[in-house]
Parts: C-alpha cells; structure tokens; sequence
C-alpha cells in the first residue's frame, strides 16, 4: 500500500509587522525557514470600520487559516495594537494621537481599583500584567540570571503597623 508523502512544515520567522492605511492591510516581512529568504505578506483589512472591535479583529486574522501559520510568531497585543491604529485613522486621528490612545489604554494604574472592573476589561488588565511579567522576567538563559538571591532588609527603621497583621482580638 503506497502511503501519501507527508507534507513539508513551512516554518516562518516574523521579523515586522505593520499597518498600512491605504488600502487597509496588515504588512508582514518574515523569513521563510526553508529558503532563507526575507518575504513580505499583505493582509487585506476587510469589513473594518471605526466601529468594530479591534480585539476581535485581531483574533480572526491570527486564527485565519490563510494566514495562521504567518502568524505565529505575531503577539495578538501587537495585531489589537495594529488595528487600534488603523481604527484611529479611520476616525480621522493622527498616527501620533492613535499611538498615545493605545498606550494610554495599555498602561495599568496602580490606584485603580480592579474590583470594579468588568470580566472583559479585567481579563484585559491581567493580559497586560502577564505580558509585562514575561517582558521583565529573568529566565534561566539570561547572563545576569542568579537562582538563589539573598536579600537583607534593616531593621533599624520603625516598623509600620497594618490593621490585617494585627491579631483579631486586639483594639487597632
């Protein structure tokens, strides 16, 4: 029985990605692992408006099947980011006034309180958070990387008092 050849597994490399405004696309140059080639792919942008939802838009274009294994190497933070852009300029902002929107709605407050935040926006808050731990996170791998740090703290200050380190039934 003749078995079918199996399929070469194309592996690409992201190097850049982009937006362009006119027409509506988003650029990829990438390298193409069996070639060792620099290429550049254009996504159309269809059915996009100042409107939709850039988060969506974002996750359909990494789950396209045309384009998924282009993909790969492109965060879903940086296609939102991409999108947030091209929404801006269809609402006629500037390319510096979509930037600072989208980091203004990027930066965490430490005084904000996230109880009363909605699923959405939380799990979007914790996404933020993820991405910045991983950013800043030393792994193994790293050369500054140390396993075991030992860390003196003085204790000639005063210490401060909290009312949830007091015993309960103590007066505060």
């Amino acid at each position: 029985m003749l078995q079918p050849a199996p399929r070469a597994v194309m592996t690409y490399i992201a190097k850049k990605c982009g937006v362009c405004f006119q027409p509506p696309s988003i650029v990829l140059i990438y390298k193409d692992g069996s070639e060792d080639k620099t290429r550049q792919r254009i996504m159309p942008v269809r059915n996009f408006s100042r409107f939709s939802d850039c988060s969506l838009a974002a996750e359909q274009l990494k789950n396209n099947p045309r384009h998924k294994s282009y993909l790969e190497g492109v965060s879903l933070r940086q296609l939102q980011k991409l999108y947030s852009l091209l929404k801006g300029h269809l609402g006629g902002e500037s390319l510096a006034e979509s930037l600072e929107k989208f980091q203004q709605e990027e930066t965490i407050d430490p005084e904000e309180d996230m109880n009363k935040l909605d699923d959405k926006e939380l799990a979007k808050r914790k996404s933020i958070m993820d991405e910045l731990f991983e950013k800043n996170r030393k792994k193994k791998d790293d050369p500054d990387f140390i396993y075991d740090i030992e860390v003196e703290f003085p204790q000639d200050e005063q210490l401060e008092s909290c009312g949830w380190d007091v015993e309960s039934d103590e007066e505060i």
